[in-house]
C-alpha cells in the first residue's frame, strides 16, 4: 500500500521579503525627514510671505499664505522706523570681536587641557565645564554692577566684554584635538618644535572642521543675544539689531509684516553663514562627538 505523497510548500515569510522591507523602511524615514524638514521651513516661508504683504494685511481671515500683491513697502518701513545701518553695523562689531576672541581663546585653553600635562588639569577642566551649567540669565546681575563699577555701561565694550570666552567652545575644540593623532605632535618635538610649534602647524591645521562649527556657533549665540544688550545699553546708537527691531512693537497695536521684515533682516547673515560652512559645520560637528 503506497504512502501518501505530501506536497512540499515552501514556509510563508512574514511581513513580505527583505527587500520589500527594506524599500519600506525607507520610505517611512524619507517620509519622518520630509514632516520634519516641513516643520522646520514651514515658519520661515511664513515669516517671509508675511513680511511681503501690505501693512495690515497679515492678519486678514481667512489668512492668505502666498500674498497676491507683494511689496516692499514693510522693509521701507523698518529703515524709516529705526536706524537699521547703525544697528546692523553694531551687531557686526560685537560678532566679529566675539567671534575671534572665542576663536583665539578656546582654541589655545583646548591645545592646554588636551595635549599638554599638568597638575590638576582635570579637576580645572571639571571645574571649566561646571560653569556651563549655570543659565546665563543669573549672571547677568552681577555682570551689570560689574559693568557699572568700571564705568562700562552704554558702551562697545561692556556688550561683548562677557562673550569674549567660552566654555562651550572650549570643550568642542578639546574633543576635536584629542582626536588628533600623538605621533604627529611627537615627529614635530623630535624635528626640534616646541608646544607653539605643535599648536600653530599641526593640532590647528587638523581641527578645521571642528573651529568652522565653533565659528558657526559662536556667531548665531552673539548675533542674536538680546537680553545681555537689553541690560547694558540705552542710547539707541549703541543698540544691536535684535534690540533695535524690539522697537517695532507697538506699545497698543503692532504692524506684523513690517516685524517680520525686520526678523527677515536679522536672520539672513547667519543663513549665509551657514550656508557657507555648511561641510564643515557637519563634519565638525560628527569628528567631535558633539550631539
Amino acid at each position: 500500500m503506497s504512502e501518501p505523497v505530501i506536497a512540499q510548500t515552501a514556509p510563508e515569510t512574514r511581513g513580505g521579503s527583505p527587500a520589500a522591507r527594506g524599500i519600506a523602511l525607507k520610505t517611512m524615514r524619507y517620509l519622518l525627514l520630509a514632516i520634519g524638514g516641513a516643520v522646520m521651513v514651514v515658519p520661515f516661508l511664513w515669516m517671509l510671505t508675511t513680511s511681503l504683504k501690505a501693512p495690515g494685511a497679515a492678519l486678514t481671515v481667512p489668512p492668505e499664505i502666498i500674498p497676491s500683491q507683494p511689496t516692499l513697502e514693510s522693509y521701507r518701513r523698518v529703515m524709516e522706523t529705526v536706524p537699521l545701518a547703525r544697528m546692523f553695523g553694531n551687531s557686526l562689531v560685537v560678532t566679529v570681536i566675539s567671534v575671534t576672541s572665542q576663536l583665539i581663546t578656546s582654541l589655545m585653553a583646548a591645545y592646554a587641557f588636551s595635549r599638554m600635562q599638568w597638575r590638576g588639569r582635570n579637576a580645572v577642566f571639571l571645574l571649566y565645564l561646571a560653569t556651563l551649567m549655570v543659565p546665563s540669565q543669573v549672571t547677568i546681575t552681577p555682570l551689570f554692577i560689574m559693568m557699572q563699577r568700571i564705568g562700562w555701561v552704554d558702551t562697545y565694550q561692556g556688550i561683548f566684554a562677557p562673550g569674549l570666552v567660552s566654555a562651550f567652545g572650549t570643550f568642542l575644540l578639546r574633543q576635536a584635538m584629542l582626536s588628533v593623532p600623538r605621533e604627529y605632535e611627537e615627529a614635530a618635538f623630535l624635528d626640534g618644535g616646541n608646544h607653539w610649534t605643535v599648536f600653530r602647524h599641526v593640532v590647528v591645521p587638523m581641527i578645521g572642521p571642528a573651529i568652522a562649527t565653533l565659528a558657526v556657533f559662536a556667531m548665531m549665540s552673539s548675533w542674536n543675544n538680546f537680553l545681555w544688550p537689553l541690560f547694558i545699553t540705552r542710547d539707541e546708537r549703541l543698540m544691536t539689531l535684535p534690540v533695535g527691531l524690539a522697537l517695532l512693537h507697538g506699545r497698543f497695536t503692532t504692524d506684523w509684516s513690517m516685524v517680520m521684515a525686520g526678523a527677515v533682516i536679522s536672520i539672513t547673515p547667519i543663513i549665509l553663514a551657514y550656508l557657507v560652512a555648511q561641510r564643515a559645520f557637519v563634519r565638525g560637528v560628527a569628528l567631535s562627538g558633539l550631539k
